[in-house]
């Protein structure tokens, strides 16, 4: 059997036995969407994962957070992870009267 070879540029990196699928943009819109909506209470992540809408990945979930993490968005704690961030009250009023084309 011919063995793979992957390129920078495909979904999964192999460095020292470990796999990392890394998400697409829909997956990461999917997450960012449900903790919008669920901004409440925090989820515990193994609760998030059966909540969410498709099956993701552990691996691929962990990325996700951590991007939203260090983008602001959520905060992790012991009782899970919780949505924190909201638009700039500017921008929600300077899109109000666009046009969207």
């Amino acid at each position: 059997m011919q063995k793979l070879k992957f390129t920078k540029t495909e979904m999964i990196e192999k460095k020292n036995h470990e796999v990392r699928r890394y998400p697409n943009l829909n997956t990461v819109l999917m997450v960012e969407d449900f903790l919008k909506k669920h901004r409440d209470i925090p989820i515990p992540m193994a609760e998030l994962r059966k909540k969410l809408p498709k099956q993701v990945m552990h691996q691929t979930l962990k990325i996700i957070l951590e991007y939203l993490w260090k983008s602001g968005k959520i905060i992790y704690g012991p009782r899970g992870v919780q949505w924190i961030y909201s638009e700039p009250e500017h921008l929600r009023k300077m899109m109000e009267d666009t046009l969207e084309v």
